[in-house]
């Protein structure tokens, strides 16, 4: 089953698509929080604030869209509330360890430098995945005529990725080999991460 075919499938019944939804929203929560956990004690940029507080605002935005579907569905991040939520919890957390663990043996780093660099090449990929979900998924909601919709995030998310690469330019000149190795790490987790509810949604117990 391909990504759309999963999608439609997933838009398809309500509890499900608010789900999804709710899962979404949890992954832009957690990475606004961990944008915020990178920050330098004193050395805040204004665009990583903003970058923070739109990453809030989208999982705001989300869980919000849940109440066109139902106003008591997904009223929490519990795992019965999610997709797949194991593979969720783990995506984001296990692509920012992983590409510390990488960043940190091609660069020579301190510990708030590390943050910071994690911050620039993690939050690059994601960008990188939300520029392919979104419109996907936007594409479906307009295909079935659905009451939610995902344009503004995709706008947002647009200006985050310009906003990424100029920050890794003024980081390293030689940042895109780099990101392409944390896209290679992003992409098996994002792929665990999709396989997981594909399994999740296809079981038979779960159709009913």
């Amino acid at each position: 089953m391909e990504f759309q075919q999963l999608l439609k499938r997933i838009v398809q019944k309500g509890s499900t698509h608010a789900k999804w939804l709710n899962t979404l929203s949890f992954m832009e929560n957690a990475g606004a929080r961990k944008i915020s956990k990178c920050e330098h004690p004193v050395l805040v940029t204004q665009i990583q604030l903003k970058h923070a507080a739109e990453e809030h605002r989208h999982a705001y935005y989300l869980k919000k869209q849940i109440g066109k579907i139902n106003p008591d569905f997904c009223k929490t991040y519990e795992n019965t509330e999610l997709l797949a939520p194991v593979a969720t919890r783990q995506y984001l957390h296990s692509l920012d360890i992983r590409a510390c663990k990488y960043l940190q043996t091609v660069f020579t780093l301190n510990r708030e430098d590390l943050k910071y660099a994690a911050y620039l090449f993690v939050t690059y990929a994601i960008e990188v995945r939300a520029d392919e979900l979104y419109p996907v998924y936007q594409d479906i909601l307009t295909e079935e005529s659905s009451k939610i919709m995902v344009k503004s995030i995709i706008l947002e998310e647009e200006g985050h990725l310009e906003e990424m690469i100029n920050q890794l330019n003024e980081f390293s000149s030689d940042w895109k080999q780099h990101a392409d190795y944390i896209l290679m790490i992003e992409r098996e987790l994002h792929e665990n991460w999709i396989n997981a509810i594909r399994v999740e949604i296809t079981e038979p117990d779960y159709a009913s």
